[in-house]
């Protein structure tokens, strides 16, 4: 567990700040600006994973609060990235291992050609207004997250796709639309996402499959749980993070899970307490899907982080293999 810090302290007063950011951009040659980006966050102690691909890039990156500033500053003076997504949030301890900075086909993989959100995105939806949109009984609410992170929280009345990737969510809709949407006059449809990145994406897919009046949350669920009132909130749960902090809540607060790292899926306090957990081994939800041959090994991993935990030593294996479909891997 993380160290214990006042949940009251705003992002900029954390240890550490962590920074999740993206942009859809056109890069001609991303690969040129791997290096430039690397260097200067490993010259500022930053750690964490940054994607770019020829759509642009993404990330989440963790550092000191002057580390994460001169980082931004050098993202925005990349070409189109001016007006750079970001949230900052707040860590008692570095929630990685690591840092990396990766080139790939796509920043967040969808695997649909010819989707543009910077031509083509969903009308953005600002926090403040969001409820109002959701509550709207002619208005169709769909999470575009994974299975185990809606498990987490949702938005009251969201729907689940149930999918476990985000490159399942086409299928999804092409098999569920016309229950969907149905005959006649056709609703609003309002998706959200972690930080907004994912139905960017997926609100200009279904523009490019010929939905018009799609809407989106900007900033997603962590800037309507930075700046809507706990009071006034309508969303319900915790919000699944791709880092080792596992979840956060209102006012971007640390939440109350922990994270299996076998299967890096958010573990509640009743999975805490199954037979079927063994801390660094196997969760609720993983157990049936490993063999006893898999869960030795973990098992052993385990074992050598602690001793080397007690040593004061980082061991090689501590950082866990990310999923596949992590926005950020």
């Amino acid at each position: 567990m993380a160290p214990a810090v006042d949940p009251d302290l705003s992002p900029s007063d954390w240890p550490v700040t962590v920074a999740a950011l993206y942009r859809f951009a056109h890069f001609a040659d991303p690969a040129s600006l791997r290096a430039p980006l690397e260097s200067l966050c490993r010259n500022q102690g930053l750690r964490g994973t940054l994607l770019l691909a020829p759509e642009g890039i993404n990330g989440t990156v963790a550092g000191s609060a002057e580390g994460i500033a001169r980082l931004l500053d050098h993202v925005r003076a990349l070409p189109d990235c001016a007006d750079l997504e970001v949230k900052l949030s707040g860590a008692a301890a570095m929630p990685f291992h690591r840092m990396k900075v990766r080139v790939k086909r796509e920043i967040v993989t969808m695997g649909q050609p010819g989707i543009d959100p910077r031509a083509s995105a969903g009308t953005y939806v600002e926090p403040q207004d969001w409820n109002a949109l959701i509550s709207d009984p002619e208005t169709i609410v769909i999470d575009t997250r994974n299975d185990y992170e809606v498990a987490v929280g949702t938005f009251e009345g969201a729907i689940d796709p149930k999918t476990t990737t985000f490159r399942d969510f086409p299928a999804w809709f092409r098999e569920t639309r016309e229950h969907l949407l149905g005959e006649g006059k056709k609703p609003k449809v309002a998706m959200f996402c972690t930080g907004g990145i994912r139905c960017e994406k997926s609100t200009a897919f279904l523009k490019q499959e010929g939905v018009e009046d799609v809407y989106h949350l900007k900033g997603g669920i962590l800037k309507y749980l930075e700046t809507v009132p706990e009071d006034e909130s309508l969303w319900r749960g915790e919000c699944f993070v791709f880092d080792q902090r596992v979840t956060i809540g209102h006012g971007l607060k640390p939440g109350t899970f922990e994270l299996c790292h076998a299967c890096r899926r958010p573990v509640s306090a009743d999975d805490l307490a199954s037979p079927l957990y063994e801390a660094g081994v196997s969760c609720p939800a993983c157990h049936s899907e490993r063999t006893d041959e898999q869960r030795a090994s973990y098992r052993e991993r385990h074992l050598q982080e602690t001793l080397a935990a007690a040593r004061g030593q980082a061991h090689v294996g501590a950082a866990p293999p990310r999923r596949q479909d992590d926005p950020a891997a």
